[in-house]
């Protein structure tokens, strides 16, 4: 009877194996696994390792694929910065540290050979299906992130649900002081924001290969978060505005293009580094980086500010843009301040959708909690949030993001979650100035001559103490099975988010005149329409202020 038993495991092992997906790229075939529903080919290289001599330069093409391979695991994350929690001390911050550092770390390992991208496909497509194909850049501040942090089966299992089969990809880029080095020397190098670099370097291998998992290489659509969001906002900027044909649509949650100045704003960060691994006396120090061991390296790029850091606000862009690794400016893909290249029109003229959440702010507010002064609020955005404005422009901005706690975010909240009598105010204009104010700029120069938009904001989780419709709780309502997911897999599938049905909530198009916005809610109404005039007056000064001092 045993002997019968291990035969029957044995064929069914067998049966399993021989049913498992494969693809061929060139002359290497890929090994992934399946559910029945879809098939998920991982961690595959897309170009190659970024190590050695090939540290801080542009991603190189990977050579002909040949052999075999197995896809069946995600690869590493690429090199992640420690994360350090300012308002925490004590007991408290070591357990949290051991939390966010190290059990991160062995959940979602990393290391510098880690350009890989990842593919789910229905599991009946074929290579002549031709569906459409959503890429999905993550978010975390540019330091943090990784693509196994994200099922892209949920999205195609949706996709095939609503009758609208999507192929869903996700891509590892270079983060932190590996992927968005600064200094005169990266510029002079060539070799800025390597971490957009890897991302066009993946849309160039979907481009090449995503047919032979069904996908249609001409219905690309780029799909981001937060700082993913950001990063698809620059795409659009890259090359003048030629997409190359890499993407024909562009979906973006919380992140639009970003005031930054020139790379060469990033030298302290730069030289720190260079300090810190014994660089310094070197004739070409960037050259001698690339001979730091990983560990060394990362190492000292974690003693530059984090995403929690005090002096940095936190997150991705932040309008102090004082961070020490983000998107700049470097002569090559950004050739100048993104919000100067739309105005100027170098932007892609392809259908996008946009949105926020609510409360933008309040996440990135709790390291600001000392804050409790009108006085040190206006010295916060003198020396901080944004250095370089004048006093009168402060005070200005003071008085348009008022200390009147019913006014502050989270939002519509009346008194509740004033943690400190500056705390909401801060949270205000923070959230504004960071993501919702650029958005409108993005809609402002663009919707004149592209008319194909839709705009969203999300209320949701508003009940949440302190944090309200917090930064990232969009991300829910799109992996988690919500409307946004379906009007995400429609807008890939036909350019336009809505369904064909009478009977669905119809999303209406933005227009300068009309400005009219889907509105995610709590309750038994969970969809509105409303319309996106709110602080529209202080939105304007951030913007006006933020483009008159880009750090």
């Amino acid at each position: 009877m045993f002997s019968q038993l291990l035969v029957s495991f044995a064929l069914l092992a067998s049966s399993v194996q021989a049913t498992a997906p494969t693809v061929k790229l060139d002359n290497g075939i890929f090994t992934g696994t399946t559910d029945g529903v879809s098939s998920r080919f991982l961690g595959i290289p897309f170009a190659k390792p970024p190590v050695g001599d090939l540290r801080y330069r542009l991603p190189q093409t990977i050579p002909a694929y040949n052999g075999t391979y197995s896809a069946t695991s995600y690869g590493p994350s690429c090199g992640q910065q420690a994360i350090d929690l300012p308002i925490l001390t004590g007991l408290v911050a070591d357990a949290v540290d051991y939390v966010t550092n190290s059990i991160f770390g062995q959940i979602f390992p990393d290391s510098e050979d880690c350009l890989s991208i990842n593919v789910v496909k229905p599991a009946s497509a074929t290579a002549t299906s031709n569906l459409p194909v959503v890429v999905w850049i993550f978010g975390g501040g540019f330091e943090l992130g990784s693509t196994s942090m994200y099922d892209g089966g949920l999205i195609v299992s949706r996709s095939i649900a609503l009758g609208s089969p999507v192929v869903y990809v996700s891509m590892n880029y270079r983060l932190t002081g590996f992927g968005f080095l600064a200094s005169k020397e990266v510029k002079d190098a060539g070799v800025g924001n390597l971490g957009l670099q890897d991302q066009r370097e993946a849309l160039r291998w979907v481009q090449k290969y995503i047919s032979q998992f069904g996908g249609d290489p001409a219905k690309v659509t780029i799909w981001g978060e937060s700082a993913g969001a950001i990063s698809v906002a620059l795409q659009m900027l890259a090359d003048g505005g030629n997409t190359g044909g890499l993407f024909r649509a562009a979906f973006m949650e919380s992140g639009a293009p970003i005031p930054v100045g020139d790379i060469t704003h990033g030298q302290k960060y730069y030289d720190s580094i260079v300090a810190n691994t014994g660089c310094s006396s070197a004739a070409d120090t960037l050259a001698c980086l690339r001979t730091v061991p990983y560990a060394s390296l990362k190492s000292a790029i974690n003693k530059t500010p984090g995403i929690f850091a005090y002096q940095e606000i936190i997150d991705v862009a932040l309008q102090s843009l004082n961070l020490a690794w983000l998107p700049r400016a470097d002569g090559v893909f950004l050739t100048d301040n993104p919000q100067k290249l739309v105005q100027e029109g170098k932007v892609a003229k392809i259908p996008y959708i946009t949105g926020n959440c609510d409360d933008e702010g309040t996440l990135f507010s709790l390291s600001t909690l000392n804050i409790t002064t009108d006085d040190q609020l206006i010295n916060y955005v003198n020396t901080v949030f944004l250095p370089g404005s004048s006093l009168s422009d402060i005070k200005a901005l003071a008085s348009l993001y008022t200390s009147d706690i019913t006014q502050g975010s989270p939002f519509d909240t009346s008194i509740l979650n004033a943690l400190t009598p500056q705390f909401k105010r801060i949270a205000a204009f923070q959230g504004d100035g960071v993501f919702q104010a650029p958005r409108r700029f993005l809609l402002q120069n663009t919707l004149p001559t592209n008319p194909n938009v839709w705009v969203f904001l999300s209320k949701r989780l508003k009940a949440l103490p302190i944090l309200g419709s917090v930064h990232a709780s969009d991300i829910l309502n799109v992996y988690g099975g919500g409307e946004m997911g379906d009007y995400l897999i429609r807008f890939a599938s036909t350019l336009n988010p809505n369904s064909n049905s009478i009977l669905s909530f119809q999303w209406p198009q933005y227009t300068l005149s009309q400005r009219k916005i889907l509105t995610f809610l709590d309750g038994l109404i969970p969809l509105a329409i409303s319309t996106d005039t709110y602080r529209q007056e202080g939105m304007n000064f951030l913007m006006n202020l933020t483009l008159a001092t880009p750090v």
